[in-house]
C-alpha cells in the first residue's frame, strides 16, 4: 500500500520549482494559479532568494503549487492514503479530491497572509530540540509555557512560543536534549499565537464546498483518517493554532499497512522521518522530474495505479 505525502513550510529552497516548470503544460498551469491568487509563483519558485521564499505568505502557496505539479506529473495514481505536514495538508486535500487546485491555492494564500499578520502581533518563534525523550521534553516545554508545536516522530520535536520563552529554553534544556536550534520562521506556528489566523481562514473556508475524500485522508490533528470533506476542511482551519502530530500520522500509516511512501516536491523532509520511524517501508522523495520514473516504478511495485 502506498501513501502519498506533502511537506510543510521550510522544505522550500531557491529555484526548486525551475525543473518542474519545464514539464508540458506546467508553466501555463502555474501562470493561471498565479493570476487566481495574485502571486507570481513562477518568479518566486525560480528567481527569488531564500529570504523572499521564507516569507510565510509566499512559501505556503509555493509549496502547495509544487506539490500539485509533481503529483500530477506521476500520472494516474490512486494512493491508498494521503497526508501532508502542516500546509502540506492543503496539498493532500487536492490529492484526495476534497478541494480543486485553485480552491486549495486560494485558501492557502489566505492562510499564509493571515499567519504572517498573526506573527507580527507578538515576537515569537520556533526551535527544534535535538535528542532527548519526547515525553520528558513535552513536559519540560509546557513548564516553560512553550507549545510542542510539531511532534514529528523519530524523536523530533519543535517548540514554539515567545522569544523570551525560547531564550529560557536555550538556558534550561530538557534532560537528554543535546541542543536547541532556532528555526528561521516568522512566528510561533501551530500555537495560540495563531488564533487570529484561524478566524481569517474560517471566514474564507465558509465559501467552499469540499467534497468527501476519494482515498484515505490522514489528519495532522490526531493521526486519524477523516471520512468527510467538511470535517477535513474544519480540521485544516483549526490546525493553524494547534500542534502538528506527524508522529501519530506515521502510526496510522503502520496500522494501515503502508509499504511505500512517496513525498512530493520539494521532497526529503518527510522521507527522512519515515526512514527512522517506519523501518521496512520503501521511500522516495520527488526532488526533480528526474525522480519520476523511479517513483512510478515504486508505485507499480506496490500495486497502485
Amino acid at each position: 500500500m502506498l501513501v502519498l505525502v506533502a511537506p510543510g513550510q521550510g522544505a522550500q529552497t531557491p529555484g526548486f520549482l525551475t525543473p518542474w516548470l519545464e514539464l508540458p503544460g506546467a508553466a501555463d498551469r502555474v501562470a493561471a494559479w498565479s493570476d487566481a491568487i495574485g502571486l507570481d509563483l513562477a518568479h518566486h519558485g525560480t528567481q527569488a532568494d531564500a529570504d523572499e521564499i521564507r516569507d510565510t505568505a509566499v512559501a505556503q502557496p509555493l509549496l502547495v503549487a509544487a506539490g500539485i505539479l509533481s503529483a500530477t506529473a506521476l500520472g494516474d495514481v490512486a494512493p491508498g492514503a494521503v497526508a501532508g505536514h502542516s500546509v502540506g495538508e492543503f496539498t493532500a486535500a487536492t490529492f484526495a479530491g476534497v478541494l480543486d487546485d485553485t480552491a486549495a491555492l486560494t485558501l492557502v494564500r489566505t492562510r499564509g497572509l493571515a499567519m504572517a499578520d498573526a506573527a507580527a502581533i507578538t515576537e515569537t518563534g520556533m526551535s527544534a530540540l535535538l535528542g532527548g525523550d519526547p515525553d520528558v521534553s513535552v513536559a519540560h516545554l509546557e513548564k516553560l509555557g512553550l507549545t510542542p508545536a510539531n511532534i514529528n516522530g523519530a524523536g523530533q520535536i519543535v517548540a514554539a512560543g515567545t522569544l523570551e520563552q525560547l531564550a529560557a529554553l536555550n538556558e534550561d534544556k530538557p534532560e537528554g536534549v543535546r541542543k536547541v536550534v532556532p528555526l528561521k520562521v516568522a512566528g510561533a506556528f501551530h500555537t495560540r499565537h495563531m488564533a487570529p489566523a484561524v478566524e481569517a481562514l474560517a471566514k474564507a473556508a465558509a465559501d467552499l464546498a469540499p467534497a468527501d475524500p476519494k482515498v484515505c485522508y490522514v489528519s495532522n490533528r490526531d493521526g486519524q483518517a477523516v471520512a468527510t470533506g467538511a470535517e477535513i476542511l474544519e480540521r485544516m482551519v483549526g490546525q493553524v493554532a494547534n500542534p502538528v502530530r506527524w508522529d501519530l500520522c506515521m502510526e496510522t500509516f503502520k496500522e494501515l499497512g503502508v509499504t511505500a511512501l512517496v513525498e512530493v516536491s520539494p521532497g526529503g523532509t518527510l522521507v527522512g522521518l519515515a526512514k527512522r520511524a517506519l523501518p521496512g517501508v520503501k521511500t522516495l522523495a520527488l526532488k526533480t522530474p528526474d525522480d519520476l520514473d523511479a517513483a512510478r516504478e515504486l508505485i507499480a511495485e506496490h500495486g497502485v495505479a
